[in-house]
């Protein structure tokens, strides 16, 4: 693949969406070579499917629009994923008005105002990532993850840098145990990655199907799948499916991020997440980039835009 880019748009997102918040809650750690975030602040990936493969450039243009640059045959098929990869019509203001009575949520919100709650652009996916990063640090998650993906994708070099899509279910159902053990997986991982992949092709779960249940079915839903539990089915839900009324509980990292951001070491988090409803979800992203930050209780992040 090269960096000839073959159709050219503006996505329009709604006044103060901020690509570069957006995009570092996507991809998690800067390791991730799937999920790519350029110097120059560009969001850059390869989208594939059955019709091919293309590259996608991100970038932002002004407070209302992000500049989209494909490459490729059929390039405007992607304009839905995109889209929805980074929640660019996303409506927060439930959001905004939920926090305001936790004085440190309010703050760690207001600090990364601009953040859209993004998605995977796949089923797929979203079970895939909660599979490999179940019960271990999201640090050694995701380095299994870039070997995963390195030993199971073929790079496309764009521009003198290299993109790797994301691995396919076939290519996990027919690869040798070996190279998977290699990059880190655990047996129980591999069966459990296998599993999942024979469910998306098999047609056990589809997008399609979850869209149509409540997510308390769409989770009883996805708990059939060998490997996944309420856990898994929580963040595939929120990360894949853009459910913002789930959150994934029992979870230590979560736990510890409240614990810090807040400040309380005895917060209640059951209330708060009763008390933020049908935007529970949208807590989980502030964590995460609050935690990736190193944001203080009250602290300003202010000029990382």
């Amino acid at each position: 693949m090269t960096a000839h880019f073959t159709f050219e748009t503006e996505l329009p997102v709604r006044p103060g969406y901020r690509l570069d918040l957006t995009a570092d809650a996507l991809r998690r750690l800067a390791a991730n070579v799937v999920d790519v975030v350029g110097e120059d602040g560009a969001y850059c990936r390869v989208l594939s499917d059955a019709s091919g493969s293309n590259l996608i450039d991100v970038r932002q243009s002004g407070e209302r629009a992000l500049q989209l640059r494909i490459s490729g045959d059929r390039p405007e098929r992607w304009l839905p994923t995109i889209e929805s990869m980074l929640g660019t019509s996303a409506d927060l203001g439930s959001w905004y008005v939920r926090v305001r009575p936790f004085p440190w949520l309010a703050q760690l919100a207001a600090n990364l105002r601009g953040m859209h709650p993004p998605r995977y652009p796949s089923l797929w996916e979203a079970l895939a990532h909660a599979i490999v990063f179940q019960q271990i640090s999201i640090h050694a998650a995701g380095a299994i993850m870039r070997r995963t993906v390195q030993e199971l994708s073929v790079a496309h070099e764009a521009g003198g840098s290299a993109f790797y899509p994301f691995f396919s279910p076939s290519a996990v159902l027919y690869a040798p145990d070996e190279p998977l053990r290699a990059a880190g997986l655990s047996a129980n991982k591999v069966d459990h990655l296998r599993s999942a992949a024979a469910a998306v092709e098999d047609g056990l779960v589809t997008e399609e199907t979850l869209a149509r249940l409540s997510s308390e079915e769409a989770a009883d839903r996805l708990c059939a799948v060998r490997g996944i539990g309420p856990w898994s089915a929580a963040v595939v839900l929120l990360r894949g499916m853009g459910r913002l009324d789930v959150f994934p509980l029992k979870d230590s990292g979560v736990a510890r991020s409240l614990r810090e951001l807040s400040g309380d070491p005895e917060l209640d988090a059951g209330a708060l997440l009763e008390a933020l409803g049908p935007v529970r979800g949208f807590l989980y992203f502030h964590l995460l980039l609050g935690r990736m930050r190193n944001l203080e209780p009250g602290g300003d992040d202010s000029g990382s835009a």
